[in-house]
């Protein structure tokens, strides 16, 4: 399991790099948007808003990503701080069990709408919407490995828990 858990890191790494890159890339055209329209400097060019829009949406999703790998995601806390380690595995079970639930939603559902974005085609930039679309079965890809990973790392918790109270 550590090494699983170092090569998901490492992919968040990564993914912490390519969404860097990403909102550096999200400046050119939103800049050239603010400029076009607030200077009259340069012409005013179409393509940077759906650009900006096609960018943003990875970043998003990506995003989203490192949210559930960071826990800082879709957790509401209605019910108190688990005190146990049952309650605990029991509390973290339930919301790594129902986010794992929606991923495979999301790629399930996801490949259906890839695949109707691949014979469509942006209308400024003229590229496949394939490209776009895509961000939402990576992103239940994503959201399946991690919530399962914590998930599995809940159980061997509770495993050790109960070893050391033995």
């Amino acid at each position: 399991m550590k090494t699983i858990g170092r090569a998901l890191e490492l992919s968040c790494m990564a993914l912490r790099v390519i969404i860097g890159v990403l909102v550096g890339l999200l400046t050119i055209p939103v800049g050239m948007q603010v400029i076009s329209r607030y200077t009259g400097i340069i012409p005013v060019y179409l393509w940077t808003e759906e650009l900006a829009t096609f960018i943003f949406v990875w970043i998003v999703m990506l995003g989203s990503m490192l949210a559930v790998w960071d826990r800082t995601h879709f957790d509401v806390h209605v019910l108190p701080e688990a005190t146990s380690p049952l309650g605990r595995l029991l509390q973290q079970g339930f919301v790594h069990v129902m986010v794992s639930a929606f991923a495979i939603l999301f790629i399930w559902y996801g490949i259906g709408y890839t695949e109707f974005g691949s014979i469509q085609h942006s209308v400024m930039l003229r590229m496949n919407m394939a490209l776009t679309y895509v961000t939402v079965p990576v992103a239940g890809v994503g959201w399946a490995l991690f919530s399962l990973y914590h998930l599995s790392e809940e159980v061997r918790i509770y495993r050790d828990s109960r070893r050391t109270a033995q």
